[in-house]
């Protein structure tokens, strides 16, 4: 069974960092794109960053450029988002998907705030 799971979300001041991390199993994430997705309350999904296959290619949300780092490891299966400086509009749930076969996580929780 493919599955892709999220962790690494919390509880962090304004200014903090977080590195979340997604882990897949039943299936390589090596010949895949891959991004992440997050939303907040009462808000539309948005897309906050996507990665290429072999991770040389990488595109991100205008609100987190400059800000957030998407990576992947595919020895470990496993895709990353490093968020810095978070604000508190950063807050919502964090979702990693592979787009080609609507492959979704179940979501992890971060939370910014003072």
């Amino acid at each position: 069974q493919s599955k892709l799971v999220e962790s690494g979300g919390g509880s962090v001041q304004p200014g903090g960092s977080l590195r979340l991390s997604c882990a897949a199993s039943g299936f390589s994430i090596s010949a895949y794109a891959m991004r992440w997705y997050r939303q907040a309350p009462g808000k539309e999904r948005e897309l906050v960053a996507d990665i290429n296959s072999v991770g040389n290619r990488k595109n991100y949300g205008d609100s987190v450029k400059g800000r957030f780092t998407v990576s992947r490891d595919n020895r470990k299966n496993t895709m990353y988002l490093q968020m810095s400086d978070l604000k508190p509009e950063d807050t919502a749930v964090y979702y990693c998907a592979v787009p080609l076969y609507d492959y979704w996580g179940q979501g992890t929780q971060v939370t910014v705030s003072s």
